[in-house]
């Protein structure tokens, strides 16, 4: 099973991107916040992506996801009678995470059926069957997708000072970490701060 791609973005539509692995192009089905953040990078830009390797008998199919928050959601989606992937994409794709998650915790059906395809059966099934799985999520600090190094914790706390949300600081940093990790601390705060500015 393929968990994790690392490569060029060769291309990039609002549900595809085609990423180059050391010669061989992976078509990766996304999700919007994920299409999102990959139309932020520089053409030709190396991009990592955490996978779900979706397998029937008469296909493979790749969903390629920003965070491993996002690759978790959808992964309880689909457990959820009369979910398939492609509905969990467009469910990912209807609301962002967090607020998806705080929705399935509330049990706020109405909500849940804006979202295009999901009707009030299936929100009512997500409801049922994620609510208390969601209130957890949605209680634990979202996954920043790479372990900041230690001596992060001081850039950390600068931008914190200068007003950004933990959250937002976290993945910011590891994010930049995870493209250069090799990078000097002035840079990086540069970096970090570039990243927040498009926030």
């Amino acid at each position: 099973m393929i968990s994790h791609l690392r490569g060029r973005l060769l291309s990039l539509t609002p549900d595809m991107g085609v990423v180059d692995v050391h010669g061989v192009g992976y078509a990766v089905s996304l999700p919007l916040p994920t299409y999102y953040e990959l139309q932020k990078q520089p053409a030709g830009a190396d991009v990592s992506l955490f996978i779900h390797t979706h397998v029937r008998e008469d296909a493979l199919a790749l969903y390629g996801f920003w965070t491993e928050r996002e690759r978790a959601l959808f992964e309880r989606l689909i457990t959820v009678s009369g979910v398939g992937p492609r509905l969990a994409r467009a469910i990912l794709s209807g609301l962002p995470p967090e607020v998806l998650l705080t929705a399935l915790a509330a049990g706020d059906v109405a909500r849940l059926t804006r979202i295009p395809g999901v009707g009030r059966k299936t929100a009512e099934r997500l409801v049922l069957e994620l609510r208390e799985k969601a209130a957890e999520l949605a209680a634990a600090p979202a996954p920043t997708g790479a372990a900041l190094a230690p001596d992060d914790e001081d850039l950390l706390v600068a931008l914190v000072n200068l007003g950004y949300r933990r959250a937002d600081a976290e993945k910011a940093l590891a994010d930049v970490r995870r493209e250069s990790a090799d990078a000097e601390v002035p840079e990086l705060l540069r970096m970090a701060l570039k990243r927040l500015a498009r926030l």
